[in-house]
């Protein structure tokens, strides 16, 4: 198994993170790696994320989990289980009304050796999704 991940510190409630991070299509306003979600984040639902690391391409997702405020969950990968990338971010208020965001992406499967070296490397760009997340909340937009 292979994983990127990220967190960072909001200073708002669950509810107000949730509000910002389950709105797919604010996405690309707030997250420089992000160019666009399409369809929407609800339970069941498949929408399909356009990034700058992979111009051009579309990433189809399933919303697995979908518990408001607490856990989002995006799942998608190749047929027959070869690579499975499934994407969780999870919110958890501390006691000052502050919350821990945490994001990671684990992908597994047969191929997942040979495809992880050609994948560009994602750190930076998880690094710029909670920091974006973290920034838009804190503004109220």
């Amino acid at each position: 198994m292979r994983y990127y991940e990220a967190t960072s510190m909001i200073a708002a409630s669950p509810e107000a993170v949730w509000a910002v991070l389950s709105d797919g299509a604010s996405w690309a306003a707030w997250d420089s790696g992000v160019d666009a979600v399409d369809g929407r984040i609800a339970a069941g639902e498949s929408i399909k994320i356009r990034t700058q690391a992979a111009s051009g391409r579309s990433f189809p997702v399933t919303v697995t989990t979908f518990d408001p405020p607490v856990e989002l969950r995006l799942c998608g990968g190749m047929p027959l289980g070869l690579f499975r990338g499934e994407r969780t971010y999870q919110l958890s208020p501390d006691a000052s009304g502050r919350t821990t965001f945490h994001m990671r992406e684990e992908y597994t499967g047969p191929l997942v050796g040979l495809i992880w070296r050609s994948m560009p490397d994602l750190a930076p760009s998880f690094e710029k999704f909670a920091q974006g997340l973290k920034q838009r909340v804190e503004s109220g937009g």
